[in-house]
This record gives structure tokens, C-alpha cells and sequence, in this order.
């Protein structure tokens, strides 16, 4: 551990900018009405709140996020929940849109180009490192540490990796790193990754976040963005050239920094989306979000306590391993392995197994529903089944390679024209 004078100062003299613009086709209809990284999560956040509450914790309170699709619910969420930063002590959050520059008429083409694209606005910040996010990934990191590692080690880049299965390998990009963790190797989403030495059942992986040196990134982002072949990509382009190279791209591994059990999840698809929500209402959770050392912020709904009601012999309530939140309302019903967000609303003689319901649903009488996840606002009628019927199920809604049975007011023939805006709980008509 390093000294916190140390950490602190490095801390003060970074800017901390969060790619939050992508268009998260691979969430398909979670990501229909919202950005990706506004996609609420563990039953009362977004997911880019975890990347902003990182921040917080480890003293970094110079923040800019980039967006670009969908950007509205995500803006509305920075706006009424992180706007606590006092800019009189040099503390801001800078939202920064794709804007067009004036000879070149394209959106953000790449993350590196979102960067490159913001450059005057990093420069006119004047802090010595950039540390660059990404705003749709689920973890707990101390940046602080990755920081001092960094400056320690004369690197030009840093870049946090973790360990995953080899199955899952193929969806990030591969670092091969010598015994100083120097990285030797980058390859980004190759179809045959490259194990661990010693051990093949996993790989290191990078976890989209770096640490650069303001002057080395903008050098190497107006190189880049000269170069016709490139897809103006991190991942594609600026880390493979760096190691090629020879520039001095270190790896530092997540568990040096994790508050607690190391944590990472990138929900990028709907099956690790609802598996990373689930996993955490078991009574020893991988991702502890009541550290108090640690606190995961957001920006608080106004809604009452939960409330549960037993009618008697003819009733009766049973919760096993569920997570319910503020406003929700449960009678007569059991609820197994499920987590409920704000605003859902479960009535008498249901029955709920491994079900994800976002905010504002509202399921009807005698319902049945396994291995289900209720995008916001769905209003469930009466006596509906759905998990048990694999063959039904795909008529009418849609069934993950996992087989988890995702639901939306679409299909569920309701006016897909008014999005429950989350809060999402006030029905508000988006344009």
C-alpha cells in the first residue's frame, strides 16, 4: 500500500472521463429506450453509477462522462443525482456529448476517437493523468492504487485486468504480461484466447479502463486519428500499437485494488445482465453493496418503505433470498431468488422464481413467472404463466440462449410509446 499522501496527490492531479455513448446492442431491448450505462441495476442503481461511486471513493472528483445514443435518461440521472460536486474546490462532472466538429460530420467513431474528440476540453482541465472508464462494467476499484502503480512503474499506459474463464475469454481483449507485468502481448476479442501460462482454464483480460499521461495520450490519439486503417478503437487499436511498439504498457490486476472480494462484471449481454443481478440476494453475495467503506451512490427515489400483507390461511407471504425495494408492494405471494426494483407492485396468489422485475411493474393475480426478466413498467395480467412453457414462451416474448424469458410492455401489448422514466416510476412521454 502506498502512502495516502501519495495517493491523494495523484488523485487531485487526475481527470477521470467515462465512455458512456455506445450503443449496447448486445442488452437488445433493455437498451431499446436508454443508454446501456443507464440501465438500472441491483435493485435501486444505474450501472454507471458503480464507475461514478469508484471514483468518489478513491478521491477522484474531476469527472467528464461522453455520451452519445439514447443519451436523455442518462443525462436526466447525472443531472438530478451527481450534481453534488462542488465546482468552488475544483470538483466537477462534465457531461460531453458527441458534437460533430465542424470538417468532419461523423459521430464518435471508437472509444479512442470519443477521447480524441474531447481533447481541447481535457487540455482546458490542465491535470497531469486521464484515467479512462468504462461506464457500463459492475465492479468496485480503488483508482487511487492503480494511480500509484502507474506513476511508480514510468508506464506509459496502465491497464486494469482481471481474471475470467477461458469460455469468456473471447469477449475481451487478451494481455499476455512478463513476470514485471509489463504487457507483451494485446490481442482484443480473438476467437481462440490465449490461456494463462500454468494455467488453462483461464485468461487475463483487460477490464476497459487505463491510466495515461495527458501529453503520451494526446500524441498517441492525434496519431491515431491521422491513420485511415484504424477503427479508433482502445481496444482495436491504441493498446496493440502501444505494445508493438515498445511503449511501456504495464497491466495492473484488479485484486491490488478491490475494497473487499474482488468484483467485475461486464453485464454486456441479457443472460450475464440477469445473472449479475441475481447473484447478489443470496445470503453471501460476490459483490457486497452494504460495505459501508465503500457506499455505491446514487441518486435516491422518493418512495415509501416496501410493504408486505398477510391475509391468513387463505394467504400468506414467503420471501426466500429476495432483494425488495422502496415502494414495492407484495401480498399473499412467494417470491424465491428474486429481486424486485422500486415501484413493483406483486398481487394476491402469485408465484415468483428467479425473477428480475425493473421498476414500476405491476403483476396481476394467480401469476406464475420463472426465470423471468420484466423490463420497466410491464403490467403483468392476471393468471399469466410464463418460464414454464419454453414453446409458448418464444411465440410470445423473447428467450435468451440462457433461457431466461425477457418481457417488455411491447409484447405484452401496451403503448410502447410512453417510457417509464426512472426515476422510472412517473409515466412521462418521450420524444
Amino acid at each position: 500500500m502506498k502512502s495516502a499522501r501519495f495517493v491523494s496527490r495523484l488523485t487531485r492531479q487526475t481527470q477521470a472521463l467515462i465512455l458512456a455513448g455506445g450503443r449496447g446492442s448486445r442488452l437488445e431491448m433493455l437498451t431499446d429506450w436508454r443508454a446501456k450505462p443507464a440501465v438500472p441495476f441491483g435493485g435501486k442503481f444505474r450501472i454507471i453509477d458503480f464507475a461514478l461511486s469508484n471514483c468518489l471513493n478513491s478521491g477522484i472528483r474531476k469527472i467528464g462522462v461522453l455520451t452519445q445514443y439514447k443519451s436523455h435518461m442518462l443525462i436526466r440521472h447525472l443531472m438530478e443525482g451527481w450534481n453534488t460536486l462542488n465546482n468552488d474546490y475544483g470538483e466537477f462532472l462534465d457531461i460531453l456529448p458527441a458534437q460533430q466538429w465542424l470538417e468532419d460530420e461523423s459521430w464518435y467513431l471508437g472509444t479512442a476517437d470519443a477521447i480524441y474528440q474531447s481533447l481541447d476540453i481535457i487540455d482546458a482541465r490542465h491535470q497531469t493523468y486521464v484515467l479512462v472508464l468504462a461506464g457500463d462494467h459492475v465492479y468496485r476499484m480503488d483508482y487511487g492504487e492503480m494511480l500509484a502503480a502507474h506513476v511508480e512503474s514510468g508506464a506509459d499506459v496502465t491497464v486494469g485486468c482481471d481474471i475470467v474463464p477461458i469460455a469468456e475469454a473471447s469477449e475481451f481483449g487478451i494481455m499476455e504480461v512478463d513476470e514485471r507485468d509489463r504487457v507483451v502481448g494485446f490481442e482484443e476479442k480473438p476467437d481462440r484466447p490465449k490461456p494463462l501460462p500454468g494455467d488453462p482454464e483461464h485468461a487475463l483480460v483487460s477490464m476497459g479502463l487505463y491510466v495515461f499521461g495527458k501529453d503520451y495520450l494526446h500524441r498517441t490519439l492525434q496519431v491515431d486519428a491521422q491513420n485511415p486503417k484504424s477503427s479508433h478503437d482502445f481496444g482495436k487499436d491504441i493498446l496493440p500499437t502501444a505494445v508493438r511498439d515498445g511503449d511501456r504498457v504495464f497491466a495492473f490486476p484488479l485484486d491490488r485494488a478491490a475494497p473487499g472480494r474482488p468484483y467485475w462484471r461486464d453485464v454486456g449481454t441479457v443472460d450475464s445482465f440477469y445473472r449479475a443481478n441475481l447473484e447478489l440476494v443470496g445470503d453471501d453475495p460476490p459483490l457486497d453493496l452494504h460495505d459501508p467503506h465503500w457506499p455505491i451512490f446514487t441518486n435516491l427515489q422518493q418512495s415509501p418503505p416496501a410493504r408486505f400483507t398477510d391475509h391468513g390461511p387463505e394467504g400468506g407471504v414467503h420471501v426466500r433470498d429476495c432483494i425488495v425495494s422502496n415502494g414495492c408492494r407484495v401480498a399473499d405471494s412467494r417470491l424465491e431468488e428474486s429481486l424486485l426494483f422500486n415501484d413493483v407492485e406483486v398481487n394476491k396468489h402469485c408465484r415468483l422464481d428467479r425473477v428480475l422485475a425493473l421498476p414500476g411493474c405491476r403483476i396481476g393475480r394467480s401469476c406464475r413467472l420463472s426465470n423471468v426478466l420484466l423490463d420497466n413498467g410491464c403490467q403483468v395480467p392476471e393468471g399469466t404463466v410464463i418460464g414454464e412453457d419454453p414453446a409458448a414462451d418464444a411465440e410470445r416474448f423473447h428467450v435468451t440462449e440462457g433461457g431466461v424469458v425477457v418481457v417488455n410492455r411491447a409484447m405484452l401489448g401496451q403503448d410502447h410509446g410512453y417510457l417509464l422514466r426512472q426515476n422510472d416510476t412517473r409515466t412521462v412521454r418521450e420524444t
